[in-house]
């Protein structure tokens, strides 16, 4: 990743594309702050945030869901959207911390709200493992949404999805930016352009676009190293 220049407007959502290879992940991560850039400065709400971390990133308003599910199988919904809760409350989250939180009316409520974005209220005592696939994506968004977050990044959220998970997992995305900036990586081009108020492009470790939806669709650049270039077919 190389000289990238990314402002983001608040209560926008943000798609960041390009082909394999192209730093998207790498350009996720140190928004993030799971990696620490080499040069060049993080800012949000103009504070510095470079090298702060992960957890302290994410206590400041940036949360990250990931690609690959990270959430914990054996607890249930309820005690997978608490842990986030708590530890956007109280810092680093640690087991202990279960066992003094019976009867907190304000960590039901973060609980019950997430769970009614995320669509899995009548799933709060499902054991994580018992899930489909698609409610697992959305219990992984649900994880970042307990955060409270102010900014979120959203790694591939229908990556594996059917078609008609896709289309609901798109719905709950427009609903969750009524209230959180989002910055979204994705490859589904339905789902980017279906979304996105402004998309990013990155080719090679470079930024070589950034503009409306439509103006990245026709945009001769960004169809020769991406979208691909349509042929012309002359019949026989």
């Amino acid at each position: 990743v190389e000289d990238i220049a990314f402002e983001l407007r608040e209560g926008e959502i943000r798609a960041v594309i390009g082909p394999n290879g192209a730093g998207k992940s790498t350009f996720f991560n140190m928004l993030a702050n799971v990696i620490a850039p080499s040069a060049g400065t993080i800012e949000f709400r103009g504070e510095n945030i470079g090298g702060l971390g992960a957890t302290l990133t994410c206590q400041r308003g940036i949360a990250k869901s990931f690609q690959i599910n990270q959430i914990f199988l054996s607890l249930t919904v309820r005690e997978n959207i608490m842990i986030p809760a708590l530890a956007r409350e109280y810092g680093k989250f640690n087991m202990s911390m279960l066992k003094a939180v019976a009867g907190d009316a304000a960590l039901d409520a973060v609980i019950a709200e997430t769970a009614a974005a995320v669509q899995l209220t009548a799933r709060l005592d499902t054991p994580a493992t018992e899930l489909a696939y698609g409610e697992k994506r959305r219990l992984e968004i649900g994880l970042a949404l307990a955060t409270r977050p102010q900014v979120l990044l959203l790694d591939e959220p229908t990556a594996g999805m059917s078609p008609a998970e896709r289309a609901g997992t798109v719905a709950l995305l427009k609903r969750i930016a009524a209230g959180t900036t989002i910055i979204i990586v994705e490859h589904d081009m339905d789902v980017v352009f279906g979304l996105a108020d402004r998309v990013t492009v990155l080719f090679n470790g470079r930024k070589i676009a950034e503009d409306s939806p439509e103006a990245i669709q026709a945009n001769a650049e960004v169809r020769a190293a991406y979208l691909g270039t349509p042929i012309a077919y002359e019949p026989a």
